[in-house]
């Protein structure tokens, strides 16, 4: 058998080696149709809690933002991943109440509206020689004590 045969049937049969190994992963908390239904306008919280159970994300400063979402990936040996199936559901709150139901799926793909708000920043602004000299004399590797809290 010449080197060129060998080759190709060691690859042939490399290749049919991986190809058995397929897997599906399914991730997330997507509830079901029925009880995706159940959920209207003006509901509460709670009321939302205890038809679809905990979110899979909460966003936003507020928790007014759910998210309920699931996927399928498919992954075959050393290929990369493919997402076959994508379910998102969204719930706004406005005051505790449901304002908003939203249902997005792959298809839809990455098309979401950019939210406009700014979030304040609740820290306090450094000014510029504390942001870069403030730790200037506080580390003493060897004391495990700040040098600047010690008496001189």
């Amino acid at each position: 058998m010449s080197i060129r045969k060998m080759f190709f049937l060691s690859a042939a049969l490399l290749c049919t080696a991986c190809s058995s190994d397929l897997f599906l992963e399914h991730n997330g908390n997507m509830p079901t149709k029925e009880k995706i239904a159940q959920i209207h306008n003006g509901q509460t919280k709670e009321e939302v809690m205890e038809i679809l159970g905990g979110p899979s994300i909460t966003t936003g400063l507020s928790d007014d933002h759910w998210i309920y979402m699931s996927s399928t990936i498919k992954r075959v040996a050393f290929l990369n991943p493919e997402e076959l199936d994508r379910q998102i559901l969204a719930i706004t709150f406005d005051d505790n109440q449901v304002s908003k139901i939203e249902k997005r799926t792959l298809a839809d793909g990455n098309d979401l509206s950019i939210d406009k708000d700014v979030t304040q920043a609740t820290e306090r602004q450094q000014g510029f020689f504390r942001k870069y000299f403030g730790g200037v004399g506080s580390y003493s590797p060897f004391s495990g004590k700040s040098n600047s809290k010690q008496g001189l």
